[in-house]
């Protein structure tokens, strides 16, 4: 069922298109931190090799091999929080409402929603026929006992803010529920756009340590086979998935943390899809070879990369600082020299040309001098040797990133160079993904960091710069507070007025802007290249991948037969 209100929430959404793959709501993939993507982000894409759709009947069978540049973490998504790992579980859970392939929101697993009392009630109505692998039916018990792991402290999630703010929860029957708020929740329908567990094998479990972290049991298209950690994950078709089995028999993630050797994996044919490099983009796919197998596609990203600052260290609590430092990056050179021009530069956390960007903010721009002057009121002098000083203490400190991604290796390098003009010396450190999550990002082990954000659909990015996320494990890694940005966060998601919403994230830009505990680099574009030999691929606004369950190849180009 469909209301007026609905619809204006919808709209709230829709205006807002807005990628580490990285964090958002358990329905988008969580606002998850990425490694690399190997799928599309979320806009029309423009391909740049023919892969038309053949007029062919779809056929059963062949598997898809996807390159990544690295390892999941965890196959439970509330207690993972990088892009890769949600990824993945998307195609092993569902949730009750989902992104169409247009990015309206409908019901999934559940046959329909409504929003109520101004947005501050939602009442959905599961399906009867959706079904566990095991059998077991999927209800409306399952979805309170989801709602219930969020809310218990002992769960160790990032992503519990959302259902901390029901005020009731209300089985109506077996089959449907209601969530009701104190307030409007600008978010109420992609809060309900979350994976939903089995309470049947979860039920009186430490779910931090249950076998389901590493062998799930889902109800989508796609369920669990295999995973080699630092290997590969493999899954296989559902027979049992309510919208119908997919026609491929297998998804293979491989991990190839050297996007170099994925590249020759690619060109080798043992992997069929991958996300290029500006260089491979512009460069190194333009043979016949090339044009004649595969599909490229290229547009703007859904994320962000950032520089951003660790709190904790005395370095970085003066803001004067940060800007120095700003004003010190070229993110003008660094497009051209990291990007080869495939992307533009940013000021804050939404995506130029979507209505919550801040047109009005004028970045800081590439003036060392000013950042000299900076400095020099901070109490930074250079010494003999050209080196930043204050109190006789050298102004040092190390980038970490994590291996495999050249784009951020190559950032940090650049950055490196043009901080080492105005007398601060910089370290590299890069670590494999996992151990980067792991041992440094969640333990706060990091002076600063290069990463990226996936951007949301709605605006609200309270998961990442709220105060009660500046906690070991919560997604404000860099333990930033600022109590005015809280409030403006508090009044964007807590009204439906878009004028609201519209002033209250212009005035968190602006903030973020000034304060600078990110410098806020630029958006890349995406660059998926995809073997021809897949049919059924749909570009749409909500990604390449959105319909993955009905890619099929001919059985007379397939590489690889699943045996049953």
């Amino acid at each position: 069922m469909y209301c007026g209100l609905q619809n204006r929430v919808l709209l709230c959404v829709l205006l807002c298109f807005l990628f580490l793959t990285g964090c958002s709501s358990p329905a988008e993939k969580k606002h998850s931190a990425s490694n690399s993507t190997t799928s599309a982000g979320k806009q029309s894409a423009r391909a740049v090799g023919d892969n038309t759709t053949n007029i062919q009947k779809p056929e059963y069978g062949g598997r898809i091999i996807l390159g990544s540049i690295g390892d999941i973490t965890n196959m439970i998504p509330m207690l993972s929080s990088d892009a890769g790992s949600h990824e993945v579980a998307s195609h092993i859970y569902v949730s009750p409402l989902k992104y169409d392939k247009d990015l309206n929101i409908v019901p999934y697993a559940a046959e329909s929603f409504e929003v109520l009392d101004e947005g501050k009630k939602i009442r959905i109505t599961m399906r009867k026929d959706v079904m566990w692998e095991d059998g077991v039916p999927l209800t409306a018990e399952d979805v309170e006992f989801t709602y219930k792991l969020y809310i218990d402290p002992n769960t160790p999630t990032a992503y519990a803010q959302d259902y901390l703010l029901v005020k009731k929860f209300t089985l109506i029957d077996k089959y449907t529920f209601e969530a009701t708020y104190e307030k409007p929740l600008a978010r109420i329908l992609l809060s309900w756009m979350l994976d939903i567990l089995p309470k049947h094998l979860l039920e009186g479990k430490d779910i931090s340590n249950s076998p389901l972290s590493e062998k799930p049991i889902g109800a989508g298209p796609f369920k669990f086979k295999q995973w080699d950690r630092g290997e590969k994950v493999v899954l296989e078709a559902s027979d049992t998935y309510f919208l119908g089995r997919p026609y491929l028999d297998e998804i293979v993630y491989r991990v190839i943390p050297d996007i170099s050797t994925m590249f020759l994996e690619l060109k080798s044919g043992n992997i069929d899809m991958m996300t290029l490099t500006p260089q491979q983009y512009l460069y190194q796919t333009n043979s016949e070879f090339f044009k004649e197998n595969f599909a490229k596609y290229r547009y703007l990203s859904f994320g962000y990369s950032f520089m951003g600052f660790n709190f904790r260290n005395q370095l970085f609590k003066d803001a004067r600082v940060r800007k120095a430092i700003s004003y010190a990056i070229d993110k003008e050179g660094l497009v051209k020299g990291v990007l080869f021009g495939q992307g533009k530069p940013t000021v804050g956390p939404y995506k130029p040309g979507t209505w919550a960007y801040n047109t009005k903010i004028e970045d800081y721009g590439y003036h060392p001098e000013k950042a000299l002057e900076l400095l020099k009121e901070a109490g930074w002098a250079k010494n003999k040797n050209g080196v930043l000083e204050r109190d006789g203490i050298p102004f040092m400190f190390t980038i970490l990133t994590n291996q495999g991604n050249e784009e951020r290796i190559k950032t940090a390098t650049i950055i490196q160079s043009q901080l080492k003009d105005i007398g601060i010396q910089v370290t590299i450190r890069t670590v494999e993904w996992a151990a980067f999550l792991k041992e440094f990002l969640n333990k706060g082990r990091f002076d600063a960091l290069i990463l990226g954000w996936n951007i949301l659909q709605d605006p609200d990015i309270s998961m990442v710069w709220h105060s009660s996320q500046a906690e070991d494990g919560g997604l404000n890694f860099i333990k930033y507070i600022n109590p005015e940005l809280d409030k403006w966060l508090e009044v964007g998601r807590n009204t439906l007025d878009m004028n609201v919403r519209k002033k209250a994230y212009d005035r968190v830009q602006e903030i973020l802007h000034t304060d600078q505990p990110y410098c806020f680099l630029f958006v890349s574009y995406s660059l998926p290249i995809i073997s021809k030999r897949f049919k059924g691929i749909e570009p749409a606004p909500a990604g390449i991948t959105h319909n993955l369950d009905r890619w099929w190849v001919p059985k007379s180009q397939r590489r690889y037969e699943v045996a049953n």
